[in-house]
């Protein structure tokens, strides 16, 4: 008797040929999970195809509600960007992943888990981790890791026993996708000096095509979390899924990315996220106005490192756990409005109000009603300026350029 294997199945190329690799190297009776986070498949054919090519059971379990309200928001409160680019759409579904993984194996009574990722990726290591953390006794097989195939010859595999693709030699990117973002992989985009092709992105308009009249909306936000898009109440998902059409039809959110990989190489990342864009700008503009100066310091600095454990696939973590409960706090008063302007690939700030603000116009303003009392500036300065004051009398530290002192 066959023992059983859940796999992380996409319906793409290497899950597809896992399904079969795993029976004849392994004897393993696969079991298919597909996880739905938003991918826009039709998953009743990724069922069937899984089932043509081999598995014994196909499953798909719904999780954008969780994915947004578990993984994505708190991201987003966050401000989580990958060296400050990537928004972290794939990184932040494969924690997800590996806990319905496990979940779908303890259902099953499956002493193994599966996956589709290659050695060279990210992937690997949150997969992993994940379900080590997680289910420490359950037994991990990565396939395209272990067959050696280049991608071509796993094409040619795919092809010789009637495996189905979406993919072939002449379009050869590699996709993976959920509401969050699209990330774009392989072929003429592994050259960084090659501006990726227009076919390449399926989510965002040219700009140059994009319309010539700008779109204006206004976001509205709860604690960091967005409510609201032109005063309008949307659910998580409903509200990602319409900014991802708004700022797409305007050509917002293309990334084009050399990113320091976690397995120690570079590589060429192209990325569509249209929602993480302007969703993240808008946060950040509100953050601007509702947070002390010395909470906006400190919260980017907790913002690269949760960006950066997010990344490198340590969800599962204490650290997590700990910088979690801070961003939570941080987010208490970030409550308001948004308007941004959508236009040509770009979008900007135009507008920004909160009942919790702490921006008061009667002390910025040089007008009428200036409520500044510039007559204290001078004492302000004076202690302030003491210790720099002392330091230039003492040791000559006022001048254009040091000087070593003569001997």
């Amino acid at each position: 008797m066959s023992d059983k294997v859940v796999l992380a199945y996409s319906g793409g190329l290497d899950t597809s040929v896992a399904v079969r690799w795993l029976k004849e190297e392994y004897n393993l009776d696969v079991i298919a999970l597909t996880i739905d986070v938003g991918n826009e498949r039709d998953f009743a054919a990724v069922q069937q195809k899984a089932l043509k090519v081999g598995a014994v059971k196909a499953l798909v379990k719904e999780a954008k509600e969780l994915f947004v309200n578990h993984f994505i928001f708190p991201a987003l409160q966050a401000n989580a960007l990958y060296e400050g680019q990537y928004p972290l759409a794939t990184a932040l579904s494969r924690p997800l992943m590996a806990k319905l993984l496990v979940d779908v194996a303890m259902e099953e009574g499956a002493s193994t888990v599966a996956h589709g990722c290659t050695g060279k990726g990210n992937d690997q290591v949150r997969f992993e981790v994940g379900v080590n953390a997680l289910a420490p006794g359950l037994k991990i097989i990565a396939p395209a890791r272990e067959w050696g195939m280049t991608r071509e010859q796993t094409i040619d595999y795919a092809q010789r026993y009637g495996i189905p693709l979406p993919i072939t030699a002449a379009s050869p990117y590699s996709i993976d996708e959920n509401l969050w973002g699209r990330s774009i992989e392989c072929g003429v985009l592994e050259d960084p000096w090659v501006e990726p092709p227009e076919d390449a992105f399926t989510w965002t308009k040219s700009p140059s095509q994009a319309p010539s009249k700008p779109d204006y909306i206004e976001i509205g936000f709860d604690r960091g979390i967005p409510m609201t898009i032109d005063g309008q109440g949307l659910d998580g998902v409903s509200l990602i899924q319409r900014l991802n059409e708004l700022a797409g039809k305007h050509g917002i959110g293309r990334i084009d990315h050399i990113e320091n990989r976690l397995v120690g190489i570079k590589s060429r990342e192209i990325y569509e996220a249209p929602a993480a864009t302007v969703l993240l700008q808008a946060h950040q503009a509100l953050e601007a106005m509702t947070l002390a100066k010395e909470q906006l310091r400190f919260k980017q600095r907790v913002a690269q490192e949760y960006a950066d454990l997010i990344y490198n696939g340590l969800w599962f973590t204490a650290l997590h756990q700990d910088l979690a409960i801070y961003i939570q706090s941080s987010q208490r008063f970030v409550t308001g409005t948004v308007r941004l302007k959508l236009f040509k690939g770009s979008s900007s700030i135009v507008g920004r109000k909160s009942p919790k603000s702490l921006y008061s116009h009667g002390l910025a303003t040089y007008d009428k009603g200036d409520q500044f009392d510039q007559s204290a500036s001078a004492g302000f300065i004076h202690i302030w300026g003491l210790p720099v004051r002392t330091q230039a009398q003492v040791q000559g530290t006022g001048s254009l350029g040091e000087k070593e002192e003569s001997k």
